[in-house]
This record gives C-alpha cells, structure tokens and sequence, in this order.
C-alpha cells in the first residue's frame, strides 16, 4: 500500500517513521517542497532544539495549549513527553532537562535530532524526496491523486498532511472539504516606545503580572526589556494566549504591568512610609526598599515625578501613591509585534471538530491524515509544539497503516 506524507518536519518525520516501522509492507514516501529537511528542528531552541518539556501529566500538559489542548488530552494519554524522551534514547540519543523543564540533546545541537530523525526514517525503508512540492490532492474511488508543483502526478491509497502553518497545506485541507480557523501570528514579543524603558534593554524581573486592558487577559512570568520593547516568557505566554485578541486590535492594546506580583500592596503602601521615616534624609532614586533592579526603580520614580535629587522626607502623599501605581499597575501602549527569535508559530488551521483525535483521520475525507501545527493547534513556548508534533505524528502514522496488506 502506498503511503504519502506531505511535510518533512518533525510531524511528518514521526508520522513517516510510525507508519514504516508499523507495517513494514506499507510503501511510505516523505515529501518536502523546500530543499532541505527538518528546517524548523534545526533553528529552533537557538539550534539546540527543544525536544519536549518534563511535563508527564496529561492533565497538566494541556494546560500549556491556549488552542487544542481538550482535543490533545487523549492523544497525550497515549504518547506524551515520557515516550518522546525514550523513543530518542532507544535511538542513541540522550536528552537532558533544565531547570525550566525544557529538554535538549544532551549534544546542545539540533543536528544530533535531524541525524536521529534521518537515520530512523532509512532505516524503516522511507522515501525522502525534497524539492517536491504538491499543490493539490484530489480524491478518487480508491485513494489519492496527488499533484505536484511541475504537473507531475502520483497515485497513493492514503496521505498524512504535516505541512505545518504553510498556506498550500491549508488549501490542500480546504479543498478536501475542510474548513479552516483563521491563521494569525502566536508567540511574539511587544513593541512598546516607552521613556520608562527607553534605557532599560537587557533589565529583566524575575516575575511580572501583565494583564491586557480591557480583556480578561493576563500571565505572569520573567519579564524582560528590550531594545524594541518587552520579551521574555510573560510576554511570550500573553501572546499566545492573546493571539486572536490581539489580531483583532491589530496589535495596538494597553498593557498593564505589576512589577511587583507577590507583594500585598497594602504592605508594599505601608513598607514605602517606613522608608520614607527610616530613611528620610536619602534620596528616593538612590534607595531601593523593593526587589527590582536598581535601573528599572529609578525609572519608575522619574515616572511617578520623583526627580533623582528629591529626599523620602520630600516624598508627598500624591507622589507616593503614583510611586505604588507604577509599580502595581502601569500602563504601557503596545504599538506593534516583534517576532521571537527565529521560531514563528501560528494559531490557526484545520478546524479540529473535522478530526477524528484517537486517528488523527480526517471525518470528512476517509484517508486522509494530519498532523502538527496543520491542526489549530500551538502550544507556549518550552518544548510543546514540537511535543504535539511528535505525539500527532506518531498516532496518524501507526494508525493509517492499520490493517493495511501488500
């Protein structure tokens, strides 16, 4: 039986994989439109690759997917970042887990999973053709037509679709009577022109609240200022979370920031007038009673209208109070979104209704597969879109050459 995968990343690797190494008298064929393989494993985690996060609870896993995260409860029950960490180790590749919980070969070099990957898919019997782009699918009786970019064409019985947040992927589901959610950026950073960050890039927090004004949006994590703006894993979740939202503003939205998240602000109000006796002859700017790096705190000060010179036995009640506003509540105008890195991740893709989750078969068109960010899937940043690859891919790849024959 011939197999077709349309898609040489990590999705469609696993799915071409699974499906040589389930039925090996199935014909499985890798293509990729592009030259080269496995091109987003290669930059991403800054070339190291982030394989997947030391997250092994189901439950807890889906909280990491502002969409997609219901339909990938189960699909998490059956291969989940345990069996991705032993799938590479029965391969000779070991990975290792940060503090942060994100895992990497213990290598540091995505070239290490790109060889793995390679080497697994010969060694099943895969075909790999690059430079082969499909247009178009078409539906017959009894399988596929695929079409190809130079009007070639190849008859198939069954066809995986991993062609990530690709435009012609899109069509291709759409024309086979999908429909699709509107495809928007997720996982970027903030453009924000503020004199209070102005001479700030590199400072970071060790936790922030932001909350997107007027929604119900919010996240707290490390924050960090840069030369455009904000980054950092507050700003990263926000935005993926906020993706359709923020769309919708294009990308022009007031963002409320709590510099100081685990203090009781009635505390902090009370800790600031015993400084201001305590320390009365110092200069406000000079001395920092909160833990904040010591740039962002005169800042903030210069923004509540507290010059450099001015004394705590100076400090006004009115002054005090917008002291405790830009550290518990400022506003900052977001103008813009920057992009994270080289890794871009989109929302967006086959509406998941349309797929059957425990297949990954599609329930419009019979044979017809998918996998990876083809979906309306994204995860946060960490290791979980390429963890919803893997598990995505490996289902539809052992599951499409079920009860296959020669």
């Amino acid at each position: 039986m011939r197999i077709v995968v349309i898609g040489a990343g990590a999705s469609g690797f696993f799915g071409a994989i699974a499906a040589a190494e389930s039925n090996p008298n199935a014909q499985v064929t890798l293509f990729e439109a592009g030259p080269a393989v496995l091109a987003k494993v290669k930059i991403s985690g800054g070339g190291r690759c982030n394989v997947t996060h030391a997250c092994y609870d189901a439950a807890a896993l889906v909280q990491h997917y502002p969409r997609g995260g219901k339909a990938l409860r189960g699909v998490f029950t059956r291969f989940q970042p345990r069996d991705t960490v032993a799938w590479f180790t029965d391969r000779g590749v070991q990975l290792k887990t940060e503090p942060d919980g994100r895992l990497f070969p213990e290598s540091d070099d995505s070239q290490t999973i790109i060889d793995c990957l390679t080497s697994s898919a010969t060694m099943a019997g895969v075909k790999i053709k690059t430079q082969a782009a499909v247009k178009k699918i078409i539906r017959q009786d009894d399988g596929f037509t695929l079409v190809f970019r130079n009007d070639e064409t190849l008859e198939c019985d069954r066809v995986l679709l991993a062609t990530g947040s690709s435009a012609v992927g899109h069509q291709i589901a759409k024309d086979l009577g999908h429909t699709l959610e509107q495809s928007v950026p997720s996982l970027f950073t903030f453009n924000i022109r503020d004199p209070r960050l102005t001479d700030l890039p590199g400072v970071s927090v060790p936790i922030a609240k932001l909350k997107l004004k007027g929604t119900k949006l919010e996240q707290s994590g490390p924050l960090l200022v840069t030369h455009w703006g904000l980054s950092g894993p507050a700003v990263l979740k926000l935005s993926a979370w906020g993706a359709r939202t923020l769309h919708q503003m294009n990308y022009q939205a007031e963002l409320n920031i709590n510099w100081l998240p685990t203090t009781n602000p009635e505390t902090l109000k009370d800790n600031l007038i015993k400084v201001k006796s305590q320390l009365a002859r110092k200069t406000v700017a000079a001395q920092c009673p909160v833990m904040l790096p010591r740039r962002l705190w005169e800042s903030l000060t210069i923004a509540a209208g507290i010059s450099p010179e001015m004394r705590w036995s100076d400090l006004s009640k009115p002054m005090l109070n917008l002291l405790l506003q830009e550290l518990l509540n400022g506003t900052y105008q977001i103008s813009g979104k920057g992009v994270f890195k080289e890794e871009f991740v989109t929302c967006g893709g086959v509406n998941l209704k349309e797929v059957d989750f425990k297949t990954m078969e599609s329930r419009i068109c019979p044979g017809l597969y998918f996998a990876g960010e083809v979906l309306d899937i994204d995860g946060v940043t960490g290791g979980f879109n390429f963890q919803s690859a893997w598990s995505t891919g490996w289902i539809a790849g052992s599951e499409m050459v079920s009860g296959l024959t020669e």
